[in-house]
């Protein structure tokens, strides 16, 4: 997730940005704002509420919830890519409010609504391009978050294919060392569950052979609990009873 440091870092980086100066070089770059918030490294702008996007990349997180390196990479990416998106109508509609304001004279001397009709219109010639700039930009962003879902998604369909069947590998060594009366250690060959997991991974096998109508909550908490209750050496009516 983006730290305060990050956050800091991004902030720094839009204050450092240099421009012109003279009032002719910053009424040529009004809109420069829009290509270094929407296509530039810095994601945070200094109106930006920082805690507003630390919570929004809390929020990807916790829905994307990635495992490692490369899939953080693409969250970050898609929350950062998003963020720029919903910066997208709000530049549109400044663009026209402001529009509005500036040649609110104009076309004076024509009747409503010819004269509203006669002002946008004048708008939309004489922003067009910036107009078409946000569009270009809002498609650009949507595509590239849509591709890094895209991949994310493959990516992590493949580990949670790859966990199980490490899982499936672990629950019938597990068996294969019941039958043989030898002690098990998942670690021991590689596997990073908990004796808990292979146990409920246990039990669902068993409640499948036995064709259990709910083998997913026969293996949980019924078959799991009795091998687990067997590997701590607990008696189940003692248990019971002190429970």
């Amino acid at each position: 997730m983006a730290t305060e440091a990050q956050i800091a870092a991004n902030r720094a980086n839009s204050e450092l940005s240099t421009g012109p100066k003279t009032p002719e070089g910053k009424a040529r770059v009004s809109h420069n704002a829009v290509k270094n918030a929407l296509t530039g490294a810095t994601v945070l702008l200094p109106t930006d509420d920082a805690a507003v996007y630390e919570q929004y990349a809390r929020n990807a997180y916790a829905r994307w919830q990635p495992a490692n390196q490369a899939e953080e990479f693409l969250v970050q990416s898609i929350l950062d890519t998003e963020w720029r998106l919903l910066r997208i109508p709000v530049l549109i509609e400044a663009t026209w409010a402001l529009a509005r304001h500036n040649f609110a004279d104009l076309f004076a001397d024509h009747p409503e609504p010819v004269r509203s009709m006669m002002l946008e219109a004048h708008i939309n010639e004489v922003k067009g391009r910036e107009l078409r700039n946000l569009a270009l930009q809002d498609a650009r962003l949507t595509r590239k978050r849509d591709r890094h879902i895209a991949e994310l998604k493959e990516l992590q369909a493949e580990r949670l294919k790859r966990r199980e069947q490490l899982l499936n590998a672990a629950a019938k060594m597990y068996e294969r060392f019941e039958q043989e009366n030898l002690e098990f250690q998942p670690s021991e060959f590689g596997f990073e569950f908990s004796m808990e997991e292979i146990e409920e991974r246990v039990g669902l096998f068993e409640g499948r052979r036995i064709r259990c109508e709910y083998p997913e909550q026969f293996g949980k908490y019924i078959h799991a609990k009795l091998l687990r209750e067997e590997r701590l050496g607990i008696d189940p009516e003692t248990y019971e009873q002190a429970a």
